[in-house]
């Protein structure tokens, strides 16, 4: 696992978007995980920003997103495909087509949530997958307690994720969906290579046990630990709980430039 240390939340952005922006470069019908949430917005931005003053064509781009709501029509504005679809489809200039979402609307729940990880087996695999990580260290919406081997699947979200994602509805607590299907952790341990983001003192608890703890599923995220190429990429104030923080900053300044993140 690298953990890379920053001083700003836009350089966090930055620096995962250079990867994919070199990505999408050199095999320009890659396929990418995407997350949404707070936690990747400056990575869609820096690469819309590349689209349109640097040329990067993601028309190719094939993507699975991580989660949806259960319950929430496609079309409302807080689903996850609407929200894909607006900050990072349109701006990126992506074929809609190629961008796959688990169908929170199905009729059988797990009929959807098979066929998404069929689609993810015979598309993928995926070659670089996007994560943030929540305050109790769900990555996806595998809440604590999840399987390490889970697939796609339906959870029912934790009051402190529920809470958390008020602010996208308006404050309202009650309008936030108690149920989601998401790519479970085996799944999203399939990608080939993991780059995790995190910014602010809320997510510095949940850092020090992904990146420091044990691996438990009481911490869903320390699961990332067995993989073999994980980029953890943080602000100082996510980092603020690492006890070995001055040793990762110094092992990333000390990395040689051709090897990247």
């Amino acid at each position: 696992m690298q953990v890379v240390i920053v001083a700003t939340p836009a350089e966090v952005g930055r620096l995962a978007a250079a990867k994919i922006g070199h990505l999408v470069r050199s095999r320009p019908d890659a396929v990418l995980g995407l997350a949404t949430g707070s936690s990747p917005l400056a990575i869609y931005a820096e690469l819309t920003r590349q689209v349109a003053e640097e040329g990067l064509d993601c028309l190719q781009v094939r993507a699975f997103a991580l989660d949806e709501y259960v319950g929430l029509p496609p079309e409302h504005p807080e689903s996850y495909r609407s929200v894909l679809m607006r900050d990072v489809v349109k701006p990126l200039g992506m074929d809609p087509s190629n961008v796959h979402v688990p169908d929170g609307a199905a009729a059988d729940v797990a009929a959807a949530c098979e066929a998404y990880e069929a689609r993810i087996a015979e598309t993928g695999p995926v070659a670089l997958q996007i994560l943030g990580i929540g305050a109790n260290g769900h990555i996806g919406f595998n809440e604590p307690t999840s399987s390490f081997a889970s697939r796609t699947r339906i959870k029912t979200l934790a009051p402190k994720t529920r809470a958390d994602n008020a602010r996208f509805f308006g404050g309202d607590l009650d309008a936030v969906p108690r149920h989601c299907l998401t790519q479970g952790l085996a799944t999203i341990m399939s990608a080939r290579h993991l780059v995790l983001v995190a910014t602010g003192t809320g997510k510095a608890e949940a850092v020090h046990h992904l990146v420091e703890g044990a691996v438990s599923a009481m911490w869903p995220g320390t699961v990332l630990q067995h993989h073999p190429h994980v980029t953890v990429l943080l602000d100082g104030a996510a980092a603020g709980r690492l006890q070995l923080a001055e040793y990762y900053r110094q092992t990333y300044l000390a990395k040689p430039a051709w090897q990247g993140i």
